[in-house]
């Protein structure tokens, strides 16, 4: 009888405790992809034959699958140099999906845009959404013919 009051008071505290969370919202919302991919007409009517020197436009990568959702990219380039990445789409079947896809899309967006290539490492503990965000960059760049400096390309695949 003695730990009654005990035993009421943790279990009143708890649901306060329980009933007082909220959950944040995803870092990156889910927009819905188109159909088909786009392409700006400067993409092609701008690229020139020495390589990606000249080419502007903006293309969406293909939508990759993955176990754990799709990701899909649109790419900015102007003037043959990646200047946007607009993640469209990422992981998110579950919520640690859409966790680990929010916290590694900055990562691999930075380091394309620093390395003005798709050949980029897979962040770690994001396999999937470094794999699959790659490969649709590296489809849009494609679109746009784009190629970077040092001939690199994406290599990264989904496990």
């Amino acid at each position: 009888m003695r730990r009654s009051p005990l035993v009421l008071a943790a279990t009143i505290a708890g649901t306060a405790g329980v009933l007082a969370f909220h959950p944040q919202t995803p870092a990156v919302q889910n927009a819905k992809a188109s159909a088909a991919p786009t392409s700006t007409p400067a993409a092609s009517a701008t690229a020139s034959s020495g390589g990606s020197q000249g080419v502007s436009g903006t293309a969406t990568g293909n939508a990759v699958d993955t176990q754990y959702g799709a990701a899909q990219v649109r790419v900015t380039v102007k003037n043959g140099k990646i200047v946007k990445l607009e993640a469209l789409q990422l992981q998110s079947n579950d919520p640690h999906s859409q966790q680990i896809s929010s916290s590694a899309a900055p990562v691999l967006q930075q380091e394309i845009l620093g390395k003005q290539s798709a050949a980029v490492d897979a962040v770690s503990g994001a396999s999937f959404t470094s794999a699959s965000y790659v490969q649709s960059v590296q489809s849009a760049l494609d679109k746009l013919g784009f190629k970077a400096a040092d001939g690199s390309r994406a290599t990264l695949q989904v496990p």
